[in-house]
């Protein structure tokens, strides 16, 4: 079975001011913005993760971000994908080809990895900013890895990182994960909560730091996201790097946190949209 990226896989214009830059937020966790988003890059030559693949056509620039931290012909254990979402998966198709290396992923996202299924279409109607308004452009088809795809196991470790366990926080995506490690309380936070409020362009352009939900046009079960920012504040991360914007890390993280699983009605749930309910919004709010 031929592996692919979606049928409507395709470069996305839009960057922010941290596109191309590369920044530690361990000693051995590094994070990469390609465009608008985050790749993880976790461990040391020894031995090392990739989390996430980055936006359409990205791979052979991650490849590259990776040879220079690790050194060339240094690939990694395995790639970890937080959720399939077209600008987690981007580069996907061609990093397992040029590394040949196993993928894991829950297995609620498989359906959207091998062909089975496509994702809701992004809701351009939702209350928002301008990149909420244009969310029709972006793919939304599924990609097939098949052959290279491995479900996470079911002990909540993680392979290839040692220490480390992944956490379901489904709602942006029905298998989306996060990962954290206990021993210095980092949070790889996914799109469950991210740092800058990303249907905003000219917040995603400058990358204006603030802790908020997941992004709004393609969340599609609230209160599940709600519940998955909850499950991630009882962890008191002392860092975290989303899948969005900046790393951030102690008092600016925690009291973020505490603020989004308060008032995450009004911070987070749009006022309208396809993929709003009134149990999210009720009528007397």
């Amino acid at each position: 079975m031929e592996m692919h990226q979606s049928s409507d896989s395709k470069v996305i214009p839009m960057t922010s001011v941290s596109s191309g830059k590369l920044r530690e937020a361990r000693a051995d966790v590094a994070y990469y913005t390609d465009q608008i988003v985050n790749v993880i890059f976790i461990g040391t030559p020894d031995q090392w993760v990739l989390v996430d693949a980055g936006m359409p056509k990205g791979g052979d620039e991650i490849r590259l971000v990776a040879e220079d931290r690790f050194g060339v012909d240094n690939k990694p254990a395995a790639i970890i994908l937080t959720h399939g979402h077209f600008d987690h998966v981007g580069g996907i198709v061609y990093l397992i080809e040029h590394w040949n290396v196993p993928v894991y992923a829950h297995p609620q996202e498989f359906p959207y990895l091998t062909d089975g299924l496509s994702y809701p279409e992004p809701d351009p109607t939702v209350e928002g900013g301008l990149l909420a308004k244009i969310s029709s452009i972006y793919p939304n088809e599924p990609i097939n890895i098949k052959p290279a795809l491995r479900p996470l196991p079911l002990d909540g470790t993680v392979p290839g990182l040692d220490g480390w366990k992944w956490i379901h926080v489904p709602g942006h995506s029905p298998g989306q994960i996060a990962l954290f490690r206990a021993a210095d309380r980092t949070l790889i936070s996914a799109d469950a909560v991210v740092t800058v409020k990303q249907d905003s362009m000219y917040k995603v352009l400058v990358q204006k730091k603030q802790v908020c939900g997941p992004p709004v046009y393609l969340t599609t079960d609230w209160q599940e996201a709600w519940n998955s920012v909850k499950k991630l504040y009882a962890l008191q991360p002392e860092v975290m790097v989303p899948g969005h914007g900046s790393a951030m890390e102690g008092a600016e993280l925690s009291s973020g946190l505490k603020t989004l699983v308060e008032d995450f009605e009004d911070m987070a749930i749009p006022d309208h949209g396809k993929f709003v309910t009134s149990r999210d919004k009720p009528k007397d709010h």
